[in-house]
């Protein structure tokens, strides 16, 4: 973490986008990411009136994307040469890979936003909500911002996300009774094995459902195996389709149930009602389907949601009972989806994905349960972050702070604890002793104050652990002293 160096003071100071402009968007990551920058490229396009948004991305995604995405100009980066000839008045550079960090740096523009290698050689993040992102990188087990707000917020307003009206996923109700059953995702420990694929076919089928079996070149052979568990009929389409003809058989389907890839973001966006299954190391606050109206089930365990499981037994996966799984997407074809909660789904929670009144996405559970302490933590420290950053006022932060205490009053005084702690190392640093310069000075903090601690070191090493730095973020604490006051 400390390997990145953030400018937080700059960037906050930096200049205003007006005007017929040009503006660069760098996502060269993999297809997921690519459609989750498609709701920034319809802000842009709103914000910026007549602007041109020109996106540097990775062709294989691209040029089967493009239709069904927003209208932008896409260039490769075999075409970086004419991207580097124009002046823009607008940079977001949303990939972590070092090229794009380069160009980013190249290129003249009024302003940047996300990683940039700056003229003297450092990396920086410009952004005050692309630092925060930096920051979650192993620390996001209480982030609560998904990351297609997280692509955008640096630049677009709240009103124009709140504004922002979503239609909702077809319900073709009984329809012709087809389910897809996505089989892949980048990692094996992100999605179900063969046998519980061959057995949600068998329950589907028992249920009068009809299971279609889908993945690309790299799943033939996942789905060979799971035709042959499968104990009642299913349609393999592995390996069949194409990015584009995905995105047209997907309107065909009652329900997409995937765990967290690409193709979940593409039923998503084109309005295909997905089921996601959130297991291994994802977060579906980060990284679920992203419009209103879909659902997410997870394992009912305290350790989902890491960056990555050290876990050989993989408890969030064990949680998945095929049977269970059948019956959600039963009631969810049916529209039955107020019926998901109880015994029916013993150790799973059910969530459907929504906004609130900022326009931000959420997830609304549906398991009838009272929200637990890392629900709560996860929540104060969005309304607590979005206190520092402009998206709200105090009075949202005390309010979650209010729920924490109240729900759970040995961990506020916990955490009050920790604050007075910090507030003390940040007061020793400001006259340069203590720990606050030590590397592993975030990692010393109770999980549920390393979202604050893992942000602020960030931002002390980008700024060289400047006097100015310092007392930001001893403000910051004080901010949060005055929001957990009297717990």
């Amino acid at each position: 973490m400390a390997a990145l160096r953030i400018l937080v003071v700059r960037v906050l100071a930096s200049p205003a986008v007006e005007g017929n402009v040009t503006i660069l968007v760098l996502q060269m990551q993999r297809m997921g990411d690519l459609i989750l920058s498609f709701p920034l490229f319809l802000w842009l396009k709103r914000a910026f009136p007549g602007a041109r948004v020109r996106v540097v991305a990775e062709p294989m995604f691209f040029e089967p994307l493009a239709a069904v995405g927003p209208g932008v100009e896409y260039v490769g980066w075999a075409g970086t040469g004419r991207v580097m000839s124009d002046a823009y008045g607008l940079v977001i550079n949303l990939s972590h890979r070092s090229e794009a960090a380069v160009l980013a740096g190249r290129v003249a523009a009024a302003r940047k936003v996300g990683p940039v290698m700056e003229d003297d050689g450092v990396l920086r993040v410009h952004g005050a909500w692309q630092l925060y992102r930096a920051s979650v990188v192993r620390n996001n087990r209480h982030n609560r911002y998904h990351w297609a707000d997280l692509n955008a917020l640096d630049v677009i307003g709240p009103r124009d996300m709140a504004a922002t009206r979503w239609d909702a996923p077809r319900h073709l109700g009984d329809g012709n009774g087809r389910v897809a059953l996505f089989l892949g995702a980048s990692q094996p420990e992100k999605r179900p094995d063969a046998d519980f694929w061959g057995r949600l076919a068998g329950e589907l089928a028992r249920r009068g459902l009809r299971p279609v079996l889908l993945g690309g070149p790299a799943e033939v052979g996942l789905g060979r195996e799971v035709m042959a568990r499968c104990r009642r009929g299913a349609l393999n389409m592995c390996g069949r389709l194409g990015l584009a003809e995905l995105a047209r058989v997907a309107q065909t389907f009652n329900l997409f149930v995937t765990p967290d890839t690409g193709p979940m973001h593409l039923a998503a966006w084109t309005g295909c009602r997905v089921l996601n299954l959130s297991m291994g190391p994802v977060n579906p606050w980060e990284t679920g389907p992203y419009q209103p109206g879909h659902y997410v089930l997870r394992g009912a365990v305290s350790c989902r949601g890491c960056w990555e499981c050290s876990r050989p037994d993989m408890p969030c996966r064990r949680a998945f009972d095929p049977a269970r799984v059948a019956y959600a997407c039963w009631r969810i074809v049916r529209g039955e989806s107020a019926r998901l909660f109880g015994a029916a789904l013993s150790g799973l929670d059910v969530y459907r994905t929504a906004r609130d009144d900022r326009g931000v996405y959420r997830l609304e559970g549906l398991s009838g349960d009272r929200p637990g302490a890392q629900d709560l933590v996860g929540d104060f420290w969005a309304e607590a972050f979005g206190h520092f950053f402009g998206l709200s006022g105090p009075d949202r932060a005390r309010a979650a702070w209010e729920r924490l205490a109240l729900a759970s009053p040995k961990l506020a005084k916990a955490f009050t604890r920790g604050l007075a702690r910090l507030g003390a190392e940040f007061k020793e640093g400001i006259l340069g002793r203590g720990g606050l310069f030590e590397e592993s000075f975030w990692a010393g903090f109770p999980p549920f104050l390393r979202p604050f601690t893992g942000y602020a070191h960030m931002c002390l090493h980008n700024a060289d652990f400047s006097r100015e730095s310092r007392l930001m973020c001893l403000d910051m604490v004080s901010r949060l002293a005055e929001a957990t006051k009297g717990a």
